[in-house]
């Protein structure tokens, strides 16, 4: 639910210049119109003098990886497409992904992809030997598409991949395949997880090379237990299918995690006896300590307040706790852990102090220092540069819908120092060389595109532009569109910051129709000036002469410190829909041209939970309402998201009644249209016929849209994107125009 205002509209590649300076809903969600041009992939090269991407050879319609020098931009092609043409074939391989082995001297290709829930894991891995030029498919043995995750041993000999649930080793040289595990299948599950822990915790990749080569270390679960929820499939046979799987429910069990080491040669798994219930606590992240046999373990505990740290070595099974980190509401988990000192240091993330700082902890974890430093948050650790001493990372302390790149001495010694140019105000996002010299440098705001270029870092000085959009800078200019106004409202308690957009047209001495867009769940934050994805479907209705505005609540995701972050904990959709309905009154006394009389709000998944929270709780402000892809009952929900902003159920069950919009389906007054997908493996169609039972019970009048085995993203099949956006238009034009 938390992925909701990320779907939807592309803003981004270019068709023929048209002449009519016209918005419609062809061009935005069919035409691709508005689709701007990206660069990249881009990684940079181990010596940190240039980067490799990937460029379309149209001789035999595939890709060649390249590699450009950064200073002067000589370009070198590393491998053609015509390398990657197997023996029995006459087309390249797609590249989905691609790793070198340590000494560059053999290419790993992740090809003919499949989705696993979100994300493309599941395909082919192919073997470039870059002497020979030899091309050699893994996994003969093993049916095709099911590998996941291949990754070299650290000396390039072999390749580990897991297959159906169980791992697997293969040595390169002669194809020879050892199974590490055997007892992977439908309730087993080693080397990668099930849905909760790849969706809440960003798992997916379950299985580590030591830094030696000889074991690897990997997390087993056990589902068995575990809920099973079914979706059905009606539309792709004459009988009906059921889709289950395993998916954990507030309050209910969780698959049992565990943590393994393995022999890289074979034989017996052994396990690292991790205290707790294993079903009741996470283990959310583990990773070898370089140049050891040891791991680093995080494990929360099911409220996910305490994140327990542990190492284990690999050797005697040994487990030691070096440090506990906790917090009073939730703690988020973090990827910014870097080995300093030979080992005897690390980097880590918290709010301990009340912002969002990275820390230095001795290897034994009793030495904590401070490396940012004042009232401001990290927001995203973009560089650690050891040997030059910095820190780099994305900060906005003054403007919390914009992100600078700012940077900090390792030794804590600095104050914070902005690195991204005073002249050019909205988001940054750098992609920096290991050695701080170099990045990749991309500006937008809410009226630019992104500006793709590569720079010295240390000077913040253009060396070239990569991509610059300035044909869909253009385009959109030649719409006479009216810009977002980024405002603040001040409810006395706290002051939120909000945008609106005005009809083309707009006459301040006329009333129009105001549309609220809201998501206001922690996972995010609408109000930030940048050239957000949904902001064309925004112009459309500005242009249909309605008013659009959004406001972050306390608890959206803003670098705003821990207290505006927390703020939510334990009352998800009650503190935020009285945020909402609060800074609504304020902005209909400061703003004489809205009709008050004729006021919506729409949102996706946890923006459809707020959707309706807002029109049953306040009707006499909100008076329509469309909600999509929503939880109508926190309950229903799945267990590690939920309960980390609420609360265990036993604890706090009556919150979870009050923040549930099914509780006040009864109080609506005003229009209502709902839509869902019935695939939605995310937030259950079971969501949507709860709801509209209950509005049936109270003998509510409502509008209702299902999409067939459709997911969370509503976007999937010939069409739907453009129809559902047709659907929502007709909608606001009924409860307005009429």
């Amino acid at each position: 639910m938390k992925r909701s205002f990320l779907i939807g509209l592309m803003l981004l590649s270019t068709l023929p210049s048209w002449s009519q300076a016209q918005l419609t809903l062809e061009d935005i969600y069919k035409n691709d119109t508005y689709k701007a041009e990206r660069f990249g992939p881009v990684r940079w090269m181990k010596d940190n003098l240039g980067y490799s991407t990937l460029e379309k050879n149209e001789q035999v319609d595939g890709d060649d990886i390249v590699k450009y020098k950064a200073q002067t931009g000589e370009r070198t092609v590393l491998v053609s497409a015509q390398k990657l043409i197997p023996a029995s074939g006459n087309k390249p391989l797609s590249i989905a992904n691609y790793e070198w082995s340590s000494d560059n001297s053999k290419l790993l290709v992740f090809t003919n992809t499949r989705k696993v829930w979100r994300y493309h894991t599941r395909g082919d891995y192919w073997v470039l030997d870059m002497n020979s030029g030899k091309l050699t498919q893994l996994g003969q043995s093993v049916v095709r598409t099911t590998m996941m995750f291949a990754k070299f041993s650290p000396d390039g000999t072999r390749v580990g991949y897991v297959s159906k649930n169980n791992i697997y080793v293969e040595d390169i040289s002669n194809g020879k395949i050892t199974q590490l595990t055997f007892d992977g299948g439908e309730s087993i599950i080693n080397g990668t997880f099930d849905w909760v822990y790849e969706e809440e915790l960003d798992c997916r990749d379950g299985f580590r090379w030591s830094p030696d080569g000889s074991q690897i270390a990997y997390w087993q679960s056990d589902t068995k237990g575990m809920g099973t929820f079914y979706l059905i499939n009606n539309v792709d046979s004459i009988y009906s299918k059921p889709i289950p799987f395993p998916y954990p429910k507030v309050g209910t069990d969780n698959s049992a995690v565990k943590v393994g080491v393995v022999s890289a040669s074979g034989g017996e798994s052994k396990w690292l006896d991790v205290p707790g219930d294993p079903r009741n606590n996470y283990l959310a992240r583990m990773d070898f300590i370089p140049n050891s046999t040891e791991v680093l373990i995080q494990q929360l505990n099911r409220k996910q307040n305490t994140n327990t740290v542990w190492v284990g070595n690999t050797q005697s099974m040994k487990l030691t706790n070096i440090f506990t980190d906790k917090d009073e509401a939730f703690l988020d988990v973090h990827d910014n852990i870097m080995w300093l000192d030979n080992g005897q240091s690390f980097t880590w993330t918290s709010e301990k102090d009340g912002w969002m700082h990275l820390y230095k902890v001795s290897r034994d974890g009793k030495n904590f220092s401070t490396i940012t430093n004042g009232d401001i948050d990290v927001v995203k650790i973009d560089c650690i540069d050891p040997k030059g001493g910095f820190v780099y990372y994305t900060a906005s302390p003054e403007n919390y819908t914009q992100r600078y790149l700012y940077r900090s001495k390792i030794d804590g010694s600095s104050k914070p120092e902005r690195v991204s140019p005073k002249n050019q105000p909205g988001q940054h996002a750098y992609q920096i060389s290991g050695d701080a010299a170099f990045a990749i440098h991309t500006f937008q705001n809410s009226t630019t595109p992104n500006k793709i270029s590569l720079i010295d870092l240390q000077k913040h000085k253009s060396i070239r532009t990569l991509e610059d959009n300035n044909a869909l800078k253009e385009k959109v200019e030649a719409l006479n569109l009216k810009p977002k106004e980024f405002i603040k409202i001040d409810i006395g308690e706290v002051v939120f910051d909000a945008w609106m957009i005005k009809p083309i047209n707009f006459d301040i001495s006329k009333k129009y129709p105001i549309v609220f867009f809201i998501y206001g769940e922690p996972a995010n934050s609408t109000v930030q000036d940048a050239w957000q994805r949904e902001d064309l479907w925004h112009q459309y209705l500005s242009q249909q002469g309605y008013v659009v505005v959004s406001i972050d609540n306390r608890g959206t995701r803003a670098p705003r410190g821990r207290d505006w972050r927390k703020s939510i904990y334990g009352q998800i959709g009650i503190l935020a829909t009285h945020d909402q309905a609060a800074a609504a009154k304020v902005l209909f006394k400061s703003y004489d041209f809205i009709n008050t009389e004729k006021v919506g709000m729409w949102g996706w998944s946890g923006g459809g939970q707020m959707t309706m929270n807002c029109l049953f709780r306040y009707p006499e402000i909100y008076k329509s309402g469309l909600a999509l892809s929503f939880v109508s009952d926190q309950r229903l929900y799945d267990n590690i998201y939920q309960e980390r902003f609420m609360g265990l159920l036993q604890d706090n069950e009556s919150n979870y009644i009050a923040g549930s919009p099914i509780t006040y389906a009864k109080n609506l007054k005003g229009n209502l249209m709902i839509i869902h997908g019935t695939g939605d493996d995310n937030v259950h169609y079971q969501s949507f016929e709860r709801l509209v039972n209950e509005l049936i019970k109270h003998n509510k009048p409502f509008e209702m849209m299902s999409y067939p085995m459709r997911t969370h993203s509503l976007n999937e099949g010939e069409n739907t994107s453009l129809h559902l956006r047709e659907t929502m238009a007709r909608y606001w034009r009924r409860v307005f125009d009429d």
